[in-house]
């Protein structure tokens, strides 16, 4: 079980079997409802409507643990994001305590598919499916103006594995996925994690002020300035030469894009990286960074997560 700010592309929590605990995008106060959430988050932001989010209550941990034991399940790993930036996982952890079977909450002290990666290291895990044989579906396979084979890199060979049948095991294995995670953000305008008390007022103000492009990670946690660049075009020269050298020294790395609302500068991104790694990566993945994410940062986003991705307890095969 994970969340909605995993960010996972289309597809994949179903083809998995992880189950998405969402939280809530409120626009002048009213919870957000709709078809496409992202889209319509942007629309309010761009309006200039108030729009802030809400964490899932324990009650709603506590029917989503109820659920899973109703279907079958005889535990629960619960992957979340960094409790420094939400209270999400701490209302987890009050809901596993009275839920009917046992529940291990992670704190993958990162966010995106950082997070969306380690969830779905420890359902590998917990299937035993080989890690070169999973496959992460995203918008990259589906844009018809590229063969997906550009987009979808992996290696040959194959797993011998095992179901984890040890719940620590599985619950590592999302810790060693998160923990192997690298993130980088590009943003408009830092004033939108302002407002949200994400960034300190300091650090919003070399965007507001000084007209600099900061790159964003995450780092124990928490959302820091990496680098301060001039421009937008140099920023995402940057963003494309970290996230490289992050995924050359991992042979075998997965890689996610996210944007919000800047789907084709996040399949330019996805190419660039595509050559620039030059096929050493299983899989690189475009997709949306959906709609709570989008409350905070704003449109324009284009991120990049690099990550091992290899459940602990699963190893792979020369």
């Amino acid at each position: 079980m994970t969340d909605s700010t995993a960010a996972l592309p289309a597809g994949a929590a179903e083809r998995w079997g992880v189950r998405v605990v969402p939280l809530q995008v409120l626009v002048d106060g009213a919870p957000l409802a709709g078809t496409d959430l992202g889209a319509e988050t942007i629309s309010a932001l761009r309006r200039g409507a108030r729009v802030t989010t809400s964490q899932p209550s324990a009650a709603a941990f506590a029917d989503a643990y109820a659920a899973a034991a109703s279907d079958g399940a005889t535990a629960v790993v619960s992957v979340h994001l960094s409790g420094e930036l939400s209270g999400t996982v701490q209302a987890a952890r009050s809901a596993a305590e009275r839920a009917p079977l046992p529940v291990h909450v992670v704190d993958s002290r990162t966010a995106a598919m950082a997070l969306g990666f380690a969830a779905l290291a420890a359902a590998w895990a917990a299937d035993g499916t080989p890690v070169d044989d999973a496959r992460v579906d995203g918008r990259a396979a589906e844009d018809r103006r590229r063969p997906a084979s550009r987009w979808r890199i992996r290696r040959s060979g194959a797993s011998d594995t095992r179901p984890a049948t040890d719940v620590e095991a599985v619950a590592r294995a999302a810790r060693t996925a998160a923990e192997s995670s690298r993130v980088w953000f590009l943003v408009d305008s830092l004033e939108h994690l302002r407002r949200g008390g994400r960034l300190g007022a300091a650090a919003a103000a070399l965007g507001t002020v000084l007209g600099l492009r900061p790159l964003l990670t995450v780092a124990d946690g928490r959302l820091v300035v990496a680098e301060k660049i001039r421009t937008r075009r140099a920023a995402v020269e940057r963003l494309v030469a970290v996230a490289t050298a992050a995924a050359l020294a991992r042979p075998g790395a997965r890689v996610a894009v996210h944007h919000a609302d800047r789907a084709d500068a996040a399949l330019d991104l996805a190419h660039r990286l595509t050559e620039a790694t030059r096929g050493t990566v299983r899989e690189i993945v475009v997709s949306p960074a959906g709609a709570v994410l989008t409350a905070h940062v704003g449109p324009g986003l284009l991120a990049v997560v690099v990550s091992d991705g290899v459940p602990g307890e699963v190893p792979a095969r020369p």
